[in-house]
């Protein structure tokens, strides 16, 4: 996939999924530790989210880079919105308001 198609790849799926996690690995097997937690904190809702493994492809690591200018991974997007990454969502999380940003995309 060349740098132009995942860029394509990554708007279609942030537009496409209420929540989209462009993380390291799988929810079922994280391959850091922030994407690790980021996947506890998703799994502790009970939200269903679409998660993009980033290792399985150069462009599509280094496109969701691009796309919102933020340097790391994990990456949480909620109605196409970008939430932040791993200290981000953990910080919502502790102080109760990611609830209340997960829980807006039942419609």
């Amino acid at each position: 996939m060349g740098a132009q198609e995942a860029l394509q790849q990554i708007k279609h799926d942030i537009e496409s999924n209420p929540i989209c996690v462009f993380m390291k690995g799988t929810p079922e097997s994280p391959q850091c530790g922030f994407s690790a937690q980021v996947v506890q904190i998703l799994n502790s809702y009970g939200v269903k989210y679409h998660a993009v493994n980033v290792l399985a492809d150069w462009d599509i690591r280094e496109g969701i880079k691009q796309y919102t200018n933020w340097p790391t991974v994990p990456q949480i997007y909620v109605n196409g919105k970008f939430i932040g990454g791993c200290d981000i969502t953990s910080e919502m999380h502790r102080k109760g308001q990611l609830a209340e940003v997960l829980h807006a995309t039942a419609k």
